[in-house]
């Protein structure tokens, strides 16, 4: 018999969340089929070997795409977060970035891609490469791929397997082919907000984006909260473009200088503007988005990913993020 994945505390917050349609499943089979869905992610395993206990397991799968596109476990992360904020356990006093990258199995490679977008990607990837190349060079690459079909057609097939990976949000990186996770946290280790890239990205452009998405509702109504009081990264987040993102919303960086930008700064002298300092105590605290990433990994689904389309992995995100703030949620209330 296989583990139940749910209490009846738990499911109390997550079926108003849940879409039943006028002809759709009984909510006692509607549950059985959410625990096939966490089952899924928490153990890793392939749709087709879900235990019989969550129904068929084509059902289940179907469910969780239904679920995916209609955006449902980012609708159950934004009411669980708005819940806690109306019980005001939210602390946005000082929320903490980082990202944290996942392995892909090989079963994630090769999404399906329809022949009108792969010529549209192909497009745009020609238009770019028009803007970079100049005078002769674009010239002599053209004659020398009619002088050459048969490399011409090897250039254009890799160039398809980029495109692919690209449209999936995989990049090659040391370990491999990879996703990266960029995430947010709360001052109590809860996850607040993420954004899926390739695995190959940078860390400092995504810092924004992050920071965008964080959303807290009030519970009177009205706009949401999305500035905190304070915002941790480490150095890899240590840039103009971010430092003045804060100060003009007037949030608090606690983010440390790198070196060589100390050493640029120094240099210029008075051009070089006024020396960067962080709140050191306040720092210290940034281990809370670290160990909400150690939370989030312990799903096996999570920590590899297995999906091939980039919104499935990220609903599986949303759905473990979910399952860390219930807990919180059913703790405080019992």
């Amino acid at each position: 018999m296989t583990r139940v994945q749910l209490g009846d505390a738990e499911w109390e917050f997550i079926e108003p969340y849940l879409p039943i349609g006028e002809y759709g499943p009984y909510p006692e089979r509607l549950r059985q089929q959410f625990e096939g869905v966490i089952w899924r992610f928490k153990t890793g395993g392939q749709w087709r070997e879900t235990p019989t206990e969550f129904g068929a397991w084509s059902t289940v799968h179907n469910r969780f795409r239904q679920w995916r596109d209609a955006r449902v476990f980012e609708a159950l992360l934004e009411g669980l977060i708005a819940e806690a904020a109306k019980r005001g356990e939210v602390d946005l006093s000082l929320v903490s970035i980082d990202s944290t990258t996942a392995r892909a199995h090989h079963d994630a490679a090769g999404m399906h891609l329809d022949e009108d977008v792969i010529t549209a990607l192909e497009k745009a990837a020609d238009e770019e490469e028009n803007q970079v190349k100049r005078g002769g060079l674009e010239e002599q690459s053209g004659q020398d791929s009619e002088d050459d079909p048969a490399r011409e057609e090897r250039r254009r097939i890799r160039r398809r397997r980029k495109l692919r990976l690209k449209a999936a949000l995989l990049g090659r990186s040391r370990g491999g082919q990879t996703s990266k996770v960029h995430l947010a946290a709360d001052r109590k280790c809860r996850p607040l907000a993420f954004v899926l890239t390739a695995g190959q990205g940078a860390d400092s452009p995504q810092f924004i984006p992050v920071l965008k998405k964080v959303r807290v509702r009030g519970p009177v109504g009205g706009r949401p909260r999305t500035w905190p009081d304070a915002v941790a990264g480490d150095k890899a987040y240590s840039s103009r473009g971010n430092r003045a993102h804060l100060r003009k919303r007037r949030i608090k960086a606690v983010i440390p200088e790198k070196r060589d930008q100390a050493a640029n700064r120094k240099k210029k002298g008075s051009r070089g503007g006024r020396p960067v300092s962080h709140d050191a105590d306040l720092y210290k605290e940034r281990n809370t988005v670290e160990r909400l990433i150690n939370k989030l990994k312990a799903w096996r689904g999570i920590t590899t990913r297995y999906d091939k389309t980039p919104d499935s992995y990220p609903a599986g995100l949303h759905l473990r993020a979910s399952m860390i703030w219930i807990k919180d949620l059913t703790r405080t209330t019992h």
